[in-house]
């Protein structure tokens, strides 16, 4: 039999599933989810201009935290948008 080739993310995936990183969850929980994945989707863009040596430095906090430097500043104007 023919094994697929699993992109770089499947294989994430795989790995995360073999070490049981992923739990059951009941319908109530998922749809919980489900809601808060949909509240945070990104439907607006902004385009902006910024100082290179603050942009290096967000980008090297992001890429201490693993997280793409998009997401990081995405996160950081969300955080100050609810308080």
């Amino acid at each position: 039999m023919r094994q697929a080739k699993l992109t770089r993310q499947e294989k994430t995936i795989e790995e995360a599933l073999v070490k049981g990183e992923y739990v059951d969850v009941n319908h109530q929980q998922f749809a919980q989810i489900a809601q808060a994945i949909k509240a945070r989707k990104k439907d607006s863009v902004l385009n902006i201009r910024i100082n290179s040596q603050d942009l290096e430095s967000i980008r090297q906090k992001a890429r201490r935290l693993g997280i793409k430097y998009q997401t990081f500043i995405s996160e950081f104007l969300h955080r100050l948008a609810q308080s």
